[in-house]
């Protein structure tokens, strides 16, 4: 089922729709949409089962890219640059893949169109164990998650998606269908490597995050043949929060040519 994604849009110019990673929002990437708005149109994006997003229990790369596409349809934008970190750069890719007669240019942040790990159940079993209804406070909340999650940074990045409710805090995350599509999350459609996307693509990495390899690397260059690499060094997954500057330089924004 398609869903009518939210989003937060500013600045005026060539357009770029930015996709946030699991556990993320919009709100992630204002700080960047604040960058670029000077000259460009840029829309925030908050993925099915994230933010101010729809729920739905299934969650596939082809669903969240099939969202995309109603966003980029309904917004009537002409071929925009399409920008995703981590998950948000597998439905990016996905997205182009599908239909890349609809991206002006692709830039996937800090990941790989392969098979991960699950580096998640134990971040959703932390959230779930937490009784929302009794929880009036936030900082309970992160106490809580700090006992079983060992990173303060990932406990306040998770602790973002807990938001009144009443008389209570509640996850705006729709943990139950994130929890069961974790496999699915985890991996790539291995149909879409068959697949090419021939317009300009830049892939962007940490230096300290061992989410892409080399031999990841390697695997770009049959789908995304044009795919240009970039290291930003001192930066960890989250590339863009860890180097801000130096992340928004190494964007290249270029309209492409039709």
């Amino acid at each position: 089922m398609l869903l009518h994604l939210a989003f937060e849009a500013t600045g005026d110019g060539s357009p770029v729709v930015i996709l946030h990673g699991l556990f993320g929002s919009s709100r992630n990437w204002r700080g960047v949409a604040r960058a670029l708005e000077p000259h460009h149109r840029v829309y925030c994006v908050d993925l099915r089962n994230h933010g101010r997003s729809p729920w739905d229990a299934s969650m596939t790369y082809p669903e969240m890219a099939d969202d995309v596409r109603m966003l980029i349809e309904s917004e009537e934008l002409d071929r925009p640059v399409v920008m995703g970190h981590s998950m948000g750069g597998k439905t990016a890719m996905t997205f182009a893949l599908e239909t890349p007669e609809l991206v002006g240019r692709l830039i996937v942040v800090d990941i790989a169109p392969v098979s991960y790990v699950d580096r998640f159940t134990s971040y959703l079993d932390a959230m779930r164990a937490i009784d929302t209804q009794s929880l009036t406070k936030r900082a309970d909340a992160m106490h809580q998650l700090a006992a079983k999650v060992h990173d303060p940074g990932v406990v306040g990045f998770l602790a973002q998606n807990l938001v009144p409710r009443g008389d209570h805090f509640d996850w705006r995350l729709n943990l139950a269908a994130i929890a069961a599509a974790v496999p699915v999350l985890s991996g790539f459609p291995a149909e879409l490597m068959l697949r090419s996307y021939r317009g300009p693509a830049m892939l962007i990495r940490g230096s300290l995050s061992d989410y892409v390899q080399p031999a990841d690397q390697a695997a770009l260059a049959k789908p995304f043949p044009a795919m240009r690499v970039v290291e930003i060094e001192g930066a960890g997954h989250w590339v863009h929060a860890d180097r801000p500057a130096e992340f928004v330089a190494a964007l290249d924004l270029t309209p492409a040519v039709p």
